[in-house]
């Protein structure tokens, strides 16, 4: 990462300003693009002190031309972009009936198109330069999983593994070999999502507990830069949800989806509905961590989630055994 020029979208608040800064430590030359300039201000200072170097580019990566201006402005500076990571994300909660269609295109707009653009722009570059790594922070809810009341957002993550692969098989196809572009699918992890999402649900949001922090996914960044691989898979339990929902995917869901509607959210119609930071920048309510503790609570959360994967797969291992006629144990 030493004197590398990484470009992190989504760097003012969550994964994407851990991962600034994680980049920062290790000596590299951050360009910090989101909305909100005073807070990028704030995180190019915390970069230069962790002993790299913060160039803050206020950008709306759900405008093509602003995204394409980001791209030239870090070559304009430091002459290449060696790393480009995609993290700018919203999210706005409720049934597909709820939200309106225009805060769900504003949604895909910025999670699907503000990536594409991403690529758009730095590809030319990396073409060039003979080499790069583009990576673009997915996550597990769409890109495995799904849940109640976030489709959009699994709708935009899942789209972001799709395009994902489609775009390493035609960079292979023309010959590019040293352009890598991985996906990450974080688990739940502890950012201000929740305080920043829209909700139209009416329900007061309790939040998903996270079972990994901004810094781990952030780690996982930087491992994926110097090592690049298709799709890294970040959180205690992520490996076993994969497995569980290849085994066991309708109980899995079912239990997801009863969780989901229980536990992390309150009685209807005790909450106003609010469009979040789709249409604003986060201001003051960036931050890296959500105040979850995710840290904390990784150990409980991994055990948790251990049972749950251990019912779903032991569910339809019974149901399996009856439609057989043999005994299934336990």
């Amino acid at each position: 990462m030493r004197d590398a020029v990484v470009v992190v979208t989504g760097a003012s608040s969550g994964i994407g300003r851990a991962t600034a800064l994680a980049c920062a430590g290790r000596g590299a030359r951050v360009v910090l693009a989101a909305r909100s300039e005073a807070v990028l201000d704030e995180v190019a200072r915390e970069c230069r002190r962790r002993g790299g170097e913060g160039f803050a580019v206020p950008t709306d990566v759900a405008d093509e031309r602003a995204v394409r201006e980001l791209s030239e402005r870090a070559v304009d500076r430091f002459g290449r972009v060696d790393v480009w990571v995609n993290a700018a994300g919203v999210g706005i909660l409720g049934r597909f009936d709820q939200v309106p269609s225009a805060e769900l295109r504003r949604l895909l707009e910025v999670n699907v198109l503000g990536a594409v653009h991403g690529a758009r722009a730095v590809l030319p570059v990396m073409r060039r330069q003979g080499r790069g790594v583009v990576i673009d922070v997915a996550s597990l809810l769409g890109g495995v999983v799904v849940a109640p009341y976030l489709g959009g957002y699994a709708m935009s993550k899942a789209a972001l593994v799709v395009f994902d692969d489609v775009l390493r098989q035609e960079l292979a196809l023309a010959g590019e070999r040293r352009i890598e572009v991985c996906t990450l699918l974080p688990a739940a992890v502890d950012t201000p999502f929740f305080r920043q999402a829209g909700n139209r649900s009416g329900r007061p949001v309790r939040s998903l507990p996270p079972v990994a922090t901004p810094e781990r996914v952030a780690r996982a960044v930087v491992r994926t830069a110097a090592r690049p691989r298709p799709r890294v898979l970040v959180g205690p339990y992520a490996r076993l949800l994969v497995t569980a929902h290849a085994l066991a995917r309708r109980p899995l869901g079912r239990a997801a989806a009863r969780r989901t509607d229980r536990t992390y959210f309150g009685p209807a119609g005790d909450a106003p509905p609010t469009g979040g930071i789709l249409h604003g920048a986060s201001g003051a309510g960036a931050a890296v961590r959500g105040g979850r503790h995710g840290g904390l609570r990784t150990a409980g959360r991994r055990t948790a989630a251990a049972g749950l994967a251990l019912g779903a797969v032991l569910a339809a291992s019974r149901r399996r055994a009856r439609t057989s006629g043999t005994r299934c144990p336990g």
